[in-house]
C-alpha cells in the first residue's frame, strides 16, 4: 500500500501507542509505552500537531513518526529535544527517517522563531549507541555527537543498604505542597548542567509531578532547617521483562549541599521504598559527564548500566 504523510491528530492515540510499541521492542528502549501516555503528548500545549508533527501511514497504521515541540523556555538557549519514536522495524530503509529529518531542519526555526525570536537554536536527538543507522543519518544531516547519558538499572531483589542520612537532614514523603519546594530545588541543583532549561510551575506539572506516570508514594524530599535541600521524584515504567519499574526521574541536591550524602540517602531511601512497594527494579538516566558525583553515587547504590545513548545536537541559528 501507498504511504501517506500528514501531521498527527488528537485521535491518534490509540495507533500511536502501537507503533511506540512495536520501535520499544525492537529497539529494546524500555520506553514507556500507552494510549494515555500518548494522550497526554498530544495535548501537550507547546506541541504544536498542525506544524509541529509528521507521520506516515499505511493505510490506517502509522509507520513513522517525527515531533518537534518546542521548550516553554530558552535560557541559555532554546535547546528543542525532538521525539516521536522514528520509523516502525518493519518500514526502516525506505527513507521515512531521512524525510523526517529534512522535515525537522526545515520546520523546526520557524517554530522556535515564534516561540523564542532572537534566542540561539539547537535540536538535540538522543540515539541508542546501538541504532548505526540512526548515527549515521543524523551525522549526515548535520548533527554532532556532544553528550553520552547511561541507563542504568538496579537489581530490587537484592538487599539495600539501609538509608543513613547526612546530618541534620531529614527525608520527607513528597506532598503537594511541598512541590514548588522540589521544583526550586531542582532548577538550583541543575543550573550549571549541560542542557538545563528551569522549569515553570507549568512545565513541572506537565512533564514531573502532574503526568500519569508520576508516583508520589516512591518521591521524597531531603529537608534541613524547615527547607528542601534535594529531591527525588518518581516516574512508573514497564521493564523489558513487562514488569513494573520504579524509574527515578529527578534526583537533585543544591550546590551547597553536595558531598555531604543528600543524594545517597535520598537514593536509598527511595530503593527501599520501591522494594517494600513491590518493585522488582530501578532504572535512571544519567548524564556520563556529570560534575556532580552523581554517577559515583549511583554506582554505590549498585546501578549499572544497561544502554548508552549519545546526544547529538545541530545548531541552527
Amino acid at each position: 500500500m501507498d504511504v501517506t504523510w500528514g501531521p498527527l491528530t488528537p485521535d491518534d492515540a490509540p495507533a500511536w501507542a502501537e507503533f511506540a510499541a512495536a520501535v520499544a521492542a525492537a529497539d529494546r528502549s524500555g520506553d514507556q509505552v500507552s494510549v494515555d501516555l500518548m494522550t497526554e503528548r498530544l495535548a501537550n500545549p507547546l506541541l504544536d500537531l498542525e506544524r509541529g508533527t509528521l507521520a506516515a501511514r499505511v493505510g490506517r497504521e502509522i509507520v513513522a513518526v517525527g515531533l518537534a515541540p518546542v521548550r516553554h523556555a530558552a535560557e541559555p538557549v532554546h535547546l528543542m529535544d525532538l521525539w516521536g519514536g522514528g520509523v516502525h522495524p518493519a518500514h526502516r530503509r525506505r527513507g521515512h527517517g531521512r524525510r523526517i529529518i529534512d522535515w525537522v531542519l526545515a520546520t523546526a526555526p520557524e517554530l522556535h522563531a515564534r516561540k523564542h525570536p532572537g534566542k540561539p537554536l539547537h535540536l538535540q536527538l538522543h540515539v541508542p549507541d546501538d541504532n548505526h543507522g540512526l548515527a549515521v543519518l543524523a551525522e549526515r544531516t548535520g548533527f554532532v555527537p556532544t553528550r553520552v547519558f547511561q541507563d542504568r538499572r538496579r537489581d530490587l531483589t537484592v538487599p539495600v543498604p539501609p538509608p543513613r542520612p547526612s546530618g541534620g537532614v531529614t527525608i520527607v514523603p513528597w506532598a503537594p505542597e511541598l512541590d514548588d519546594q522540589a521544583r526550586e530545588v531542582r532548577n538550583a541543583a541543575f543550573r550549571d548542567h549541560w542542557g538545563y532549561t528551569p522549569h515553570t510551575a507549568e512545565s513541572w506539572n506537565r512533564s514531573i509531578t502532574g503526568t500519569g506516570v508520576f508516583r508520589p508514594a516512591g518521591s521524597f524530599l531531603a529537608v534541613a532547617g524547615g527547607h528542601a535541600v534535594g529531591c527525588l521524584l518518581t516516574h512508573h515504567r514497564p521493564a523489558p521483562t513487562g514488569a513494573p519499574e520504579a524509574w527515578i526521574q529527578v534526583v537533585a541536591t543544591v550546590a551547597e549541599w553536595r558531598g555531604r550524602g543528600v543524594a545517597g540517602a535520598l537514593v536509598s531511601h527511595a530503593l527501599t521504598a520501591f522494594r517494600a512497594q513491590g518493585y522488582a527494579t530501578a532504572g535512571l538516566s544519567v548524564d556520563a559527564d556529570n560534575g556532580t558525583g552523581a554517577v559515583s553515587v549511583y554506582e554505590r547504590a549498585g546501578f549499572a548500566t544497561f544502554r548508552t545513548r549519545t546526544s547529538y545536537v545541530h545548531v541552527r541559528q
